[in-house]
């Protein structure tokens, strides 16, 4: 082996490590967007039936599905920095409990940041774009993304225990090969 090749193989490795990553990454934000615009579809299409509003909206649905992109990318970077992380090191449902309820509080602030913006941009002032927010709505909403998100961290729980147990970073890599020959 030549010395050049021994001096490009580090960075090679680096190379696929960052490949590797950035594939485990957009694998995890396409199966979170994805739960989570089914959810937020699920709840703008409950929200029309329970207004009466029988017409399909397409700029609820729309901003469903923004809602599941942000979300999804604001579990992930929460995930990164380790917020609710306080109870992982205990068992799965009360640290899956803890996070939901986190990151259902951090998805109520940034509702609140949404719907001051959009007062804001209608030309009210702060103090009555605070005024308009339907609190009692958002708490209900709080509620439900709550409840929703219990699941999904459980099953994240779930995931990342099995993949620390195997060592694997790829969630496909932790389908056992015989159920991965029936899937195909």
């Amino acid at each position: 082996m030549h010395s050049d090749d021994k001096a490009s193989m580090p960075a090679k490795a680096g190379r696929d490590d960052l490949k590797h990553k950035v594939v485990h990454e957009l694998e995890e934000f396409g199966v979170l967007a994805s739960y989570l615009a089914l959810f937020f579809s699920a709840l703008a299409t409950y929200s029309m039936v329970l207004l009466k509003q029988f017409h399909i909206s397409f700029f609820a649905y729309g901003t469903a599905l923004l809602d599941a992109v942000v979300i999804a990318k604001v579990i992930m970077l929460g995930d990164a920095i380790h917020v609710g992380a306080k109870y992982e090191h205990k068992a799965l449902l009360p640290s899956a409990i803890w996070k939901a309820f986190v990151f259902a509080w951090l998805v109520f602030g940034f509702r609140v940041v949404e719907e001051t913006i959009k007062a804001l941009w209608h030309g009210q002032s702060p103090s009555e774009a605070l005024h308009v927010i339907r609190s009692h709505e958002m708490l209900v909403r709080t509620f439900l993304v709550f409840v929703f998100f219990i699941p999904l961290f459980i099953i994240r729980g779930l995931v990342h225990a099995m993949q620390h147990v195997r060592g694997e970073g790829n969630v496909r890599a932790n389908i056992p090969d015989s159920a991965r020959r029936r899937a195909s």
